[in-house]
């Protein structure tokens, strides 16, 4: 496996593990917990989408 696709896996295992946890807080009523949670696994999940090159990197024309 390449570094990138190690640490895009890594970051989706950290926002599932977010997810978990946020689900556990919801339900025993900590809103709070809750929502950071919620906000430190969407944050997972946009650095895994971001490793790796950006297509409009690629197609962009250069002045």
């Amino acid at each position: 496996m390449s570094q990138g696709s190690e640490q895009r896996s890594q970051f989706l295992r950290d926002a599932a593990k977010h997810e978990s946890h946020a689900e556990a807080a919801a339900l025993r009523g900590d809103v709070v917990e809750a929502a950071k949670a919620v906000l430190k696994s969407l944050d997972c999940e946009r650095r895994a989408g971001s490793i790796g090159p950006q297509i409009l990197q690629v197609i962009k024309p250069r002045s």
